[in-house]
């Protein structure tokens, strides 16, 4: 019973002190561009999530997390720009005036409404992880197979997106005014929509850890390890691998919302196969197998990358490339891996040696 209870208190008192650093500390010692930059990061954060679910847990490669953080932020997108337009009296978006298109089409006219745009972001990443996972999973495809056809999904979508005037094409969608309401341009509007990230983040670090630690946590480290095992056992694997493939989308659409009014931008470079990548490194190099190691792996590379890219603008690709091949080289299991590790080894070396048995007794000789 004391266990469970130390085990309780040391969560509680970890999302206690992550709540004090988030709404407390941050906001006091970040300026309002600072702030607006560590909430940029956070959005990264809750994909890498999803990953650490998905990938850590489940084994499954997902290198196509961009189409389903696209997918929610071009919702948001939309409906903000019809807001503003309706603001300023307008029946279409500035940008679509000056490409010449003078009526609302038919795939935004539902977006108008917030209550359909917040349920659009929640369940239309969800709905085509599901399609798509339903024809992956139950066909038996796995390994790099799937995270080729992932990959080649998230270059399909940006293509896409590249080739429609009607999203902006290759500029995507920007200068967003106001966020249901609220003028953008306002700092504690700004600092509002950072706290509605960090509560976000706090709040999928706990469903997550609530899936990992469950028996549905068990099945999906028994399938990526033993698949056939756990078939034969009675349970479908597709359907196992299917419910953390559509949480990690679910988490991406919710992230890619949040990052348009955080940002101000979207476009076609922010959901290809780069970004996809970009958000698989984070995870890696955090440890992809732990809660708390993809949160930490994709702040700290979105944070180097800001502070690098400031500096040496055109190394900052390599280095990242380089510190992912040796993070998955030498240290596979991550930084949050290799902590515990040492973690071990001191615990180990600080144990005392145990005790040499006492000598037996001697045998008589003659009898």
């Amino acid at each position: 019973m004391s266990i469970l209870t130390n085990e309780k208190a040391r969560v509680w008192g970890g999302f206690a002190i992550a709540a004090i650093l988030l709404f407390a500390v941050a906001p006091a010692v970040l300026s309002d561009f600072r702030l607006s930059l560590l909430g940029k990061f956070i959005c990264f954060a809750i994909v890498a999530v999803g990953i650490g679910l998905a990938w850590g847990r489940g084994g499954m490669l997902t290198l196509g997390q961009g189409v389903f953080f696209g997918l929610g932020a071009y919702i948001m997108a939309m409906h903000l720009k019809i807001a503003d337009a309706e603001l300023r009296g307008d029946t279409v978006p500035d940008f679509m005036q000056i490409a010449g298109i003078r009526e609302l089409p038919g795939y935004w006219v539902p977006f108008s409404s917030p209550i359909v745009a917040i349920l659009g972001i929640l369940f239309v990443p969800a709905l085509v992880a599901l399609l798509l996972g339903l024809g992956v999973f139950k066909r038996r495809v796995k390994g790099a197979y799937f995270a080729i056809l992932s990959q080649a999904l998230a270059a399909a979508f940006a293509i896409l997106l590249v080739g429609q005037q009607s999203t902006g094409g290759s500029n995507g969608l920007n200068r967003f005014r106001t966020f249901f309401g609220f003028n953008l341009n306002d700092p504690a509007n700004k600092q509002m929509l950072f706290f509605i990230a960090a509560g976000t983040l706090l709040a999928v670090v706990a469903i997550t850890r609530q899936l990992m630690y469950s028996r549905y946590g068990e099945l999906l480290v028994a399938v990526r390890d033993q698949e056939e095992r756990v078939r034969f056992l009675g349970y479908d694997p597709a359907n196992i691998k299917l419910v953390a493939y559509v949480t990690a989308a679910f988490f991406a659409g919710i992230a890619g919302a949040l990052f348009v009014p955080i940002v101000g931008i979207i476009s076609p470079a922010d959901v290809g196969i780069i970004p996809s990548i970009a958000f698989l490194i984070g995870v890696a190099i955090g440890g992809r197998s732990t809660l708390l190691g993809p949160v930490l792996g994709a702040l700290g590379v979105a944070w180097a990358q800001s502070a690098f890219s400031e500096s040496f603008p055109s190394g900052w690709t390599y280095a990242q490339g380089l510190l992912f091949i040796v993070v998955v080289g030498f240290f596979p299991a991550g930084i949050a891996g290799l902590i515990a590790l040492l973690k071990r080894r001191k615990k180990q070396s600080d144990d005392p040696p145990p005790e040499a048995p006492e000598p037996a007794e001697e045998v008589e000789m003659a009898r």
